[in-house]
């Protein structure tokens, strides 16, 4: 399966903001994008103007990038997304937000979504009762996702459920992280999703263009 193995500090640097994709690193000093606030490249500190086609191109290879989905995956979201009722990014968003490496994410039970990912790739979570190793799978409300009881013991899971209080919280998820249970109660809203800011409608007018 393809996927993008590169240094993901890159991406911050290329798109101009923390996508928090290293868990807690892009908490701390280490951070690269707080180092080196600049694109990469030799020319990356450089003035660059951006045309209107290449600022929509931008804020899709972003959204992207935070979920860690390839070109091919996104445009399905998008097309998926076109076919609803509600507005086409919203409905685009609500979707990567259901996918279970998101939701475990969200949880809190691991500290960025390429860990999550890992953990479901594993077969460390739980989907009411039964094993899933699909991170795309898409939750549903009234479904319960759970570890298993090894991963609890992992040393990345119990960090992360440790510093998991200086994310912004969910409310489309009740979490139990005494059990390393959480059940989704609701369609993720709109107003959830706001770190890193996404500017969903410019990538409906990249797509529409």
């Amino acid at each position: 399966m393809a996927r993008y193995v590169g240094p993901v500090c890159k991406l911050c640097r290329r798109e101009g903001m923390k996508l928090y994709l290293k868990g807690e690193r892009c908490y701390s000093e280490k951070c690269a994008y707080t180092r080196r606030p600049y694109p990469p490249g030799q020319h990356g500190q450089g003035r660059i103007k951006l045309s209107e086609y290449a600022v929509r191109l931008r804020e899709k290879q972003k959204v992207r990038r935070i979920y860690g989905v390839l070109e091919r995956q996104f445009q399905g979201y998008y097309q998926e997304a076109s076919r609803r009722k509600g507005r086409t990014g919203e409905e685009m968003i609500a979707l990567l937000e259901r996918r279970l490496d998101n939701a475990i994410y969200r949880a809190g039970f691991a500290g960025s979504r390429s860990e999550a990912r890992q953990l479901v790739r594993h077969g460390h979570v739980k989907l009411d009762g039964k094993r899933v190793d699909i991170p795309s799978y898409l939750v549903r409300v009234g479904q319960t996702l759970e570890l298993t009881e090894g991963a609890r013991k992992f040393g990345l899971v119990t960090s992360a459920v440790a510093a998991s209080e200086r994310r912004n919280q969910t409310s489309w998820l009740e979490v139990d992280k005494a059990n390393f249970k959480a059940s989704i109660k609701a369609p993720p809203p709109r107003e959830d999703v706001n770190e890193p800011e996404l500017r969903e409608q410019l990538v409906v007018e990249y797509y529409s263009r």
